[in-house]
């Protein structure tokens, strides 16, 4: 999610930091909580299909009007950003997620499968951020090299190994977000509908208020305060 090159990249365009969503709050020397959660709208577009969807279900103990809602609710979301012109990616992804859970829980007939595709997202995200540390590759130093569109010098680089170890500790940072999220709401989930209130409930609040939390412990850690603190300084000039 940059790197310590030997050759210092381009700094960003201001207008583009100054823009930036999501983990792209990693390459701002300020960080804004706003902006990491894609402002107001974002978080309303991130949390409301699943509330509404907790909510009508706990209330009628009907799965469908619930499933019905929560997808309706999610293409708005869509169709009012595309009316209005403005980037749609956030929405996107958040009406792909309930349309997976509303055709899973509505194959199974079981309520708690709308939240199970979210169940194997983290799983998948637990796995790969786990092995790209033991394959060297943490999964936050390559992000933030992308991002600010560095080389993964950092990688081999003897005077990056500061930089290295805060790469590889950001990463494991968001390996125990998701380890974290399994924990919490695995055992909710196999515990069928009768605890579909709860498992909503955490999914709700380890969403967006934790991926904030965590994204902002990354932008401690890896920032770009914090990466040019961890760069090797230049070699001393030799005595005349």
């Amino acid at each position: 999610m940059a790197a310590d090159d030997a050759h210092p990249a381009p700094a960003p365009d201001p207008a583009v930091a100054g823009n930036a969503r999501g983990v792209r709050v990693l390459t701002g020397e300020e960080f804004s909580l706003v902006e990491a959660i894609g402002g107001v709208r974002g978080l309303v577009e991130s949390v409301l299909p699943g509330l509404v969807f907790v909510v009508l279900f706990l209330l009628t103990r009907d799965l469908v009007p619930a499933l019905v809602a929560a997808g309706v609710v999610a293409a708005v979301a869509v169709v009012v950003r595309l009316l209005q012109r403005t980037p749609a990616t956030q929405a996107f992804s958040g009406v792909v997620g309930v349309v997976v859970g509303v055709l899973w829980a509505s194959r199974t007939g079981e309520a708690q499968d709308f939240f199970a595709w979210g169940l194997w997202v983290n799983g998948l995200w637990l796995a790969g951020t786990a092995v790209s540390v033991l394959v060297g590759w943490p999964l936050v130093g390559v992000v933030v090299s992308l991002l600010r569109a560095q080389d993964m010098s950092w990688r081999t680089d003897v005077g990056a190994r500061a930089l290295r170890r805060r790469y590889v500790w950001a990463t494991w940072l968001w390996a125990g977000m998701f380890a974290a999220r399994l924990a919490v709401q695995l055992p909710l989930y196999l515990q069928g509908e009768d605890a579909v209130g709860w498992l909503g409930t955490a999914r709700l609040a380890m969403g967006v208020p934790l991926f904030a939390l965590v994204l902002w412990l990354t932008w401690l850690l890896v920032g770009p305060r914090a990466a040019a603190a961890a760069r090797p300084g230049p070699p001393p000039t030799p005595p005349r």
